[in-house]
């Protein structure tokens, strides 16, 4: 998902690994350093358009895992995203990774696989109309309406189970990531003439924001 419309957390913000509080964390995560910059997956490759497989039994706790969150996690960085799933670098894996603020500045980071997002009914569900944007949808954004809270279950690379809970801004991110490994974008759950706009503004967009990329992807090699 894209960045433009988050919330900033700051060089003080409070900070949740995988869930769970820490004292501190560096400005990217740790396995960015160990990661190598792959293009982002545009609209209309089919990767993006069909259910990831799950993550089997005998792949946790494996060097192939590890390696392909520390490339999702430096081709987000690189996008300038706040969360990326592992078919938005054309691998049809049910992972994401995230690290984005949520509402109250609480700063987000992990990742989860086999990622399943938990129903939530009734009548004191709050769904919030916000702007919303992809890093397979270069450049343009738009506003649809998403629950005020998720939680999502799934497994971390070493196969232990995990629970993300998120409110605000940070939902969307663990409902549009979510989405992504059901090979659904966030503009398909747009009305047909919005959809439409919006893809007319990314082709309009496209190549700066490319472009900008290949600049931001540049300086974190340089980094490492």
């Amino acid at each position: 998902m894209s960045k433009s419309y988050a919330p900033q957390g700051g060089s003080g913000a409070r900070v949740r690994v995988m869930g769970e509080w820490v004292e501190s964390f560096p400005e990217l995560a740790p396995e960015a350093g160990r990661g190598r910059v792959r293009p982002i997956t545009e609209v209309g490759a089919e990767v993006l358009a069909r259910p990831c497989a799950r993550v089997e039994e005998e792949a946790f706790g494996r060097a192939a895992l590890a390696e392909l969150i520390a490339d999702m996690f430096v081709s987000m960085y690189a996008a300038e995203g706040v969360g990326l799933a592992a078919n938005q670098i054309g691998v049809g894996l049910a992972v994401f990774v995230y690290d984005c603020c949520d509402d109250d500045g609480v700063r987000h980071v992990g990742h989860v696989c086999n990622p399943v997002l938990a129903e939530r009914r009734g009548e004191d569900e709050v769904v919030v109309l916000e702007e919303e944007g992809c890093l397979s949808v270069p450049g343009p954004h738009a506003e649809l309406a998403r629950p005020e809270h998720a939680l999502v279950r799934g497994r971390d690379a070493g196969g232990a189970a995990v629970e993300i809970a998120g409110s605000g801004y940070f939902a969307r991110c663990l409902a549009h990531e979510t989405d992504h490994t059901l090979g659904r974008l966030y503009i398909d759950r747009l009305a047909k003439r919005t959809r439409r706009r919006v893809l007319r503004r990314m082709e309009d967009m496209r190549a700066e924001v490319l472009e900008r990329r290949r600049a931001s992807a540049a300086a974190l090699d340089g980094g490492f």
